[in-house]
């Protein structure tokens, strides 16, 4: 299991503060953020998650970043404005 953390817009939008899901790899976690949103009544894109840094242990990810047990993924939107 994989802990995930989401921040900013993304947790705002999606409804998810936070989820322990199984995944291989970063990517694998897009899918069931989508359904959890959804099944939350909301609705986030992969547009939405591709607009997130992504962090892994603390240490900057990409969406092939391979995760084992116990890993932290955090998802964090771009802040823009001004």
């Amino acid at each position: 299991m994989v802990k995930v953390k989401l921040f900013g817009l993304l947790r705002i939008d999606s409804g998810i503060k936070e989820l322990s899901v199984e995944a291989d790899a970063v990517k694998e976690i897009f899918p069931i953020l989508m359904e959890t949103a959804s099944k939350n009544g909301k609705t986030i894109t992969i547009k939405n998650i591709n607009s997130c840094a992504v962090m892994v242990n603390g240490q900057q990810a990409t969406k092939n970043t391979k995760l084992k047990d116990g890993d932290e993924v955090v998802f964090m939107s771009m802040v823009a404005g001004g």
